[in-house]
Order: structure tokens, then sequence, then C-alpha cells
């Protein structure tokens, strides 16, 4: 079966054609971006799975292709009747889902919809509440509790008890005061939407308070009256305010609670941190004192501190402290998994991310992995065999392999697929996995295998897709490298016609990110702005030819090369699109006088200091949604990278864009949505009216009622009809 899979895939692969057919409204709907593994839920046996299509939820088997049963639909569920559902939550005794409806952004990760009690054994729903929508609800271990928080406070749901809801806290206000819930910084920054959590015994809760009276206030007016897409967007003529604290400037004080469930007693835990600290994460672990693990990061984010917390007598012990010279990566405390008495966390102090295992009293036991390599991602720790099994990129730096690893260190590689990443999603208790692999020029080709890499079946080799793509007319994308005037060796891909008239010289756009820790020219069929390059192949279908490279500070090549932008971010990233930009204007088939450059919000950032490096390689560029000076953008991405701007002036002064104009080079357009709340819109009003007031003369595009994604299929496709126009324009 493995090999047969491969004929095909690769049979396809090699047969594109050079016939363009594709519309702009095929690539805003995402037409090209097959079915990886999607969301699933592993379910206690180890030998299941959940997933759902917004009206039902199937149960499977990871050894069979086919769905085994429907567990809830809602054409046929008892009480409350439901159109479509959003998502679902099985609880910890599995006899129980929570089935979420009525979706409503908040911020990136953070939402609140309608939540309704679904009983699988007579299948009848109920609603969780009838005070609202709620936010963030979650089971107790034991199944009995359900607690959500609604306008900033914590309520509990106690199913053993007719579902009497009872209210834990009393102060929430939204916008000043979140209990249990994140603000817009730890959503955005730490990807976090909820900041409580159960003991083990299901007696305690805890929780984090966030008071943020102190942080800066903005109004984001919203002047549209109608409608443009069918996607949910903010309130038509309703302002919208947001705590948004830029760099230097004061963020939430937090706290850490305990909230005793039967007797009803709430205590502040003794923490020994100052008010600028943050509390990214808690996490009861599971011993006779149901010990409160509470993680801390200072401002500069440079020291991570884990302290082991007694929910009752408020004792807060330091467990481990981990320092770096630089900066710490959220993932190391977000990433953080337990088993008993033992903890995995992930690290970056050898130079390289790897695995290390620790006792529950913050004791070293030993470093898991080791090599010039990086661990991408960890799947799991088998205590009783030792194995463990995680991603890793050990071949090549923009590739990566599925790795099971037994308690000696040897390392097996499972995943056998030549080049390309792969993703997996393991079962409980580790038996199985359903592994996804792709590469630049192949759709996800998806497989449920054991843990031994055993293929037990074939779920989707996304054939009908291939077959789209050849119809449509994609070109192959090529990987390649080449070395700076530095000499340091840069990777990217590149996307050209298939079949060049000798002596044909085509006009180059260069797409790109760069921010810490990125990644865009990964050998994957996600790469590029739309899966499959369907944007880039769009534009090449104008006759323009497309490239991506990452330069320095991007991800995957260890922390010496992430991090020697710290301090000074946005000077070595446009040098080195710079860079690119001269080794690509080599190629026999590039006309070196029409190169231009794009990009999104790092990406648009980047885009104006390649503009403005002081060598004129573009004739144009493209920045949407970008940062111009990093005194407007949020404090906690920003000083993580460059400290606030008393502590480093210098970095602020060389990194601002609106510094650069003096030296800006070729066309340039620019592009916001009015209601971005990311990237606020005082980057680009700064940055245009320093361009007025030295007459220079841009183009712009602005979207009202628009936030920094541009959603919807009308404001996407306009966006890029108008990129197309200007590089009809300007470049070609």
């Amino acid at each position: 079966m493995k090999k047969t899979l491969f004929f095909i895939v690769l049979t396809l692969a090699a047969s594109f054609s050079a016939d363009a057919q594709i519309s702009i409204d095929d690539v805003v709907r995402n037409g090209f971006g097959g079915t990886g593994i999607g969301s699933i839920t592993p379910l206690a046996d180890g030998e299941h799975y959940l997933t759902m299509d917004g009206r039902c939820i199937f149960r499977h088997s990871f050894k069979s292709e086919k769905e085994i049963d429907t567990v809830f639909n809602v054409a046929t569920v008892r009480g409350q009747r439901l159109s479509k559902i959003d998502g679902f939550t099985i609880s910890p005794t599995e006899d129980r889902i929570l089935i979420q409806s009525g979706f409503n952004r908040i911020f990136r990760n953070s939402f609140s919809a309608e939540y309704y009690i679904y009983h699988i054994g007579n299948n009848r729903i109920e609603p969780l509440s009838g005070g609202g929508p709620q936010q963030a609800p979650k089971f107790s271990p034991d199944g009995n509790v359900i607690a959500f928080v609604r306008d900033g406070n914590i309520y509990l749901v106690k199913l053993l008890f007719n579902n009497a809801e009872s209210q834990v806290t009393k102060d929430g206000e939204p916008g000043s005061i979140l209990n249990g819930v994140p603000d817009w910084c730890y959503d955005e920054e730490f990807s976090i939407s909820s900041a409580y959590e159960f003991s083990a015994d299901s007696k305690m809760l805890a929780f984090v308070r966030f008071d943020c009276s102190r942080v800066n206030r903005f109004n984001i007016p919203s002047y549209q009256d109608k409608v443009l897409d069918s996607e949910p967007q903010q309130p038509l003529l309703n302002d919208k305010q947001i705590w948004y604290p830029v760099a230097g400037s004061d963020y939430s004080t937090v706290s850490v609670h305990s909230f005793d469930i039967k007797s009803a007693v709430t205590r502040k835990m003794d923490l020994d941190i100052e008010d600028e600290t943050y509390v990214p994460r808690i996490k009861f672990v599971e011993d006779d004192k149901n010990t409160l693990f509470v993680f801390t990061i200072n401002r500069n984010q440079n020291k991570l501190e884990i302290f082991g917390a007694d929910p009752r007598s408020t004792v807060c012990n330091l467990l481990l402290r981990e320092e770096d010279e630089r900066y710490i990566e959220p993932e190391e405390f977000l990433n953080t998994t337990f088993y008993g008495n033992q903890f995995i966390m992930e690290s970056e102090r050898d130079g390289h991310n790897h695995l290390y295992l620790y006792e529950t009293n913050g004791r070293l036991v030993k470093q898991l992995t080791k090599g010039d390599w990086d661990v991408l991602q960890f799947h799991g720790y088998d205590t009783k065999s030792g194995n463990i099994f995680y991603t890793a990129n050990m071949e090549h730096p923009y590739q990566s392999a599925l790795y099971r690893q037994d308690g000696k260190g040897k390392a097996t590689k499972l995943s056998n697929y030549n080049g390309g990443n792969v993703s997996a999603k393991f079962s409980k208790g580790l038996k199985y996995y359903i592994c996804s692999w792709s590469d630049l020029n192949t759709p996800p080709v998806v497989t449920k295998n054991d843990n031994s890499g055993k293929i037990l079946c074939a779920v989707n080799a996304n054939a009908n897709l291939m077959k789209k793509v050849i119809g449509s007319g994609f070109a192959k994308r090529e990987l390649f490298s080449f070395q700076t005037s530095a000499g340091t060796t840069l990777y990217g891909w590149i996307l050209k016609p298939a079949n060049m008239p000798e002596g044909t010289r085509y006009p180059l756009l260069l797409y790109q990110y760069g921010g810490p820790g990125s990644n865009n020219a990964l050998d994957q069929w996600s790469s590029g702005f739309y899966a499959g390059g369907a944007l880039e192949n769009w534009l090449l279908q104008d006759g323009i030819v497309v490239a991506c490279v990452d330069g320095r500070g991007t991800g995957r090549r260890g922390s010496v090369f992430k991090k020697q932008t710290y301090l000074n971010i946005g000077v070595m990233e446009s040098d080195d699109q710079v860079e690119a930009a001269k080794y690509l204007s080599t190629l026999p088939y590039i006309d070196s006088e029409r190169i231009g450059i794009w990009g999104w919000s790092y990406g648009g950032y980047n885009t104006l200091m390649a503009l403005s490096q002081g060598t004129p390689v573009f004739r144009c560029g493209i920045a949407v949604a970008p940062v111009t000076d990093w005194r407007f953008y949020d404090a906690t991405y920003t000083e993580r990278f460059m400290r606030t701007p008393g502590q480093n002036n210098s970095g602020y002064e060389s990194g601002s864009a609106i510094n650069r104009i003096d030296r800006l080079n070729g066309r340039l357009l620019i592009v916001h949505g009015l209601m971005d709340d990311n990237v606020l819109f005082t980057n680009t009003d700064a940055y245009i009216t320093a361009l007025i007031e030295k007459g220079v003369v841009f183009d712009m595009q602005l979207y009202p009622n628009r936030e920094h994604s541009l959603r919807g299929e009308s404001t996407r496709k306009h966006l890029f009809l108008k990129m197309k126009d200007f590089l009809d324009t300007y470049l070609k």
C-alpha cells in the first residue's frame, strides 16, 4: 500500500502543466488547501477518536479509514435544537459532551459561545447556563463540574446537583478585571484562551486574575454601515475599545488565586514576584497536596521561574529557574507536559531546542534529546517503556520527520518520506498516530500508523486536489540556497514558468515575513500565502516569478542563528532580503530592473525596511498591515526581542521604518484595515504622515471595519486584485 500511494503522488507531482487557469476566487477560498489531519479528539481507550463536520460528531478507529458511528447529530438530538455546531469538548468520563454554538471572536484565540451539555446515554441536550454566552468552559477531572467565564467572572455548574450554578468571583469587569481568562497580550503573545485549572481531585480551582486598569486604552472607530462579506465582523458603527500596552508602557498586573469548591473559600497565593512579572501558565500536579505549578517570566522574558504553590496554605516555593542572556521562547512553559511526579520541558540552553526530563521537585533527571537540530514538536512520553515521540529536523533545517527514541537515547525514524515535512497526532497511550506528510509540490498525504511506523491504512492522498492543481496549471516550486556577501547561507524557494523561452527575463516578486523564529520557506504544501502557492501561481500566470527567502533571525537553525537579531530586529532581516534580490537578479531568467517585495504584518514591516535599506534593488513594494515603529507595537512581543525603549533606545531608532524614509526607494503600496487591533492603524498613520511631510508619493488602500487578517472573500479578492493592478503598473 505504501509504495502504491507514493507512486500516485510522485507521478502526479511530476506532471505539472504550463497552461494557467487559476481564478482569484479559487485562491481566496483556499481552494487548493487540501485535507490534512484536521482536528481530532483522542478517546481514553487509546483506540478511537472523535471528529466533527459542523452538524455531527463522529467516532473513528485509529486503525480504520472510515468512521465507526455518529455520536451526535443536530438533526436527531432531543431537547434544544441547533442548526449547526462550532466545536465540542468531551468530558473526562466520556459520558457527556459540551457542544459549542454561536462562536463570537474576542481576541485571536479567545471567544465566547453558547454551550450545551449533551448526555450521550439519552441523546439529550440542555443549555449550560441561561445567563448569556460563556467563555473557556472546562470539565473537572471527575466530570461532575463545569467551570466557565462570563464578563470576567468565573462560574461553576454542578452536574450532580441539577446543574446548580454558582459564581466564584464577583469583581470581574470586561476590560478592567478578568478572572480566569487572558487579556489581549496574553492571548495574542502567549497563545492562551483560558487562565484557570481544576485540581486533579476536582476539589480546588486555581485562576489568574488580570488587573487591566493601568493598561493604555485605544479607541478604534468604525465608519462602516454595511457588511461586505458573510463572515461576522465587528459591530457596525460602534467604536471598538481595546486595552493595548505598547512597548515600555504598563501592562496587566496579575495575581494567582485558589478556590475551595466545597467551602467556597478563595485565597491569594503568596507569590514573591514583581508587578511586571508575567504568569502565562498555571497547572495542578497530581500529588498528595494538589500542588499548583505557577510559571512566571520577567518583563525582559529572559528568566523563567517555576513555583510550587500549596493552594490551601498559599505558600509558594521556587522549584526551577531557567535564564537566557537574550530571551526564552514561550514554548518552554506552554509545552511543558506532566507525567505523575515527572515532567518534560523544552529548552534551548545548549543552542538547539531539546527535551529535558525533570522531577516535580525541580530536579533535572536528564537531557533526553541532543544534536545539531531542533525538536519541532513533542508528541508524548511512554513512562513504562521510556520511549518518547517527537518531530525534528535532523536531516535538513527546512524538512522534518517523526522519531521514536528509546530510554537509552537511540532514535528511530518512523516517517520514511523523501524530504518534505510531517505532522502527527497520537492516540491516548501513544499506540497509534495519524501522520500527514507534504512537500512544496505535493498536497498532504495522510495515513494511520502504529507506533512502529507501520502504515495501517491510507486516509487521504488528496488525489482529486492534485488533479485540480495540474488542471489549473500550477508550476513546480524549487528549493534553493545561496550565500550572502557576509558568508551566511540562506534558504528559499522559487516559482518560475515550466518552459521559459531562451533569453526571456521575468519580473520577480519576493514574498517574506521574517519575524523572529518564523519560517516561510519550508518544504511543505502550506508554504506560500495560501497553501500550494496558489496566490503565487496566480501571479505567475500573469508573468511574475515569485520567490521566498528566510533571512537571519528565522527558526529551525538553532538559537544562535535565531537570536542574532536580538535588540536590533528589522536590520539584518531587511539586509537579507536585499541580498536575496541581488542573488536572484543574477539568474538568467530574472530581470534585475524589475524586482518587487511584499509582506504582511512583520512582512509588511520588513518590506518597508528593505525598500529603505539603502541599496536600490527594488522597483516597488507592498506592505500590508505593517509595524512602522516598534514603540507602537505591543509590549509583550516587542520587549521579548527589543527590551523596553528606555533600555534599548538605539535599537528602536535603527529598527524604525519611519526613520528610514529618507532612503526609501521604489514605489510603495501600503494597506491597512481600520479595525486592526493587532498592528494598530497608528503605525500606518505615522508612516504616511512622514511620507507626506517629505513629499513622497505613494499608493494606499484602506479597508473599513476590517481587522488585521482582512478576513472575507470580497475583501481578500479586492486586496489581491489591487496588488495585481499595482504590480502590473510598477513591476511589469
